[in-house]
């Protein structure tokens, strides 16, 4: 008897940790998403702070890549505020990851070459 991979996962909601979700954009740059938390019956809980997000993409050769980033803001006005800055940052420790992969890779890939004679 196969059994289906998906029934291993738990799709269970966490209901002590729900968001309701805006999102703004300007179309262009990016979008700025605002987790509002909720309680399980929807209320606002007041309990918990808000979360805001920035989000954009960078267009590449292979096709879009998506950048996020956590604002560290308490309202709308500064997460616009600090948008640049965070994708700036998101976007420069991606760029770094990126090349240590790519280090990472190319070190595997030559220690399989095989030199005759050695």
């Amino acid at each position: 008897m196969n059994q289906n991979p998906a029934d291993q996962i738990d799709f269970k909601l966490d209901t002590q940790n729900l968001y309701r979700e805006e999102s703004y954009t300007d179309l262009k740059a990016g979008a700025i998403r605002r987790l509002i938390p909720v309680k399980a019956d929807g209320a606002t809980d007041k309990a918990r702070t808000e979360i805001f997000v920035g989000t954009t993409q960078l267009l590449t050769p292979e096709g879009p890549m998506p950048v996020q980033a956590r604002l560290m803001v308490n309202n709308l006005q500064e997460a616009l505020e600090a948008f640049p800055d965070a994708m700036r940052q998101a976007t420069h420790e991606m760029i770094v990851q990126l090349e240590e992969m790519q280090k990472k890779y190319q070190e595997k890939e030559d220690s399989r070459i095989i030199v005759p004679g050695q």
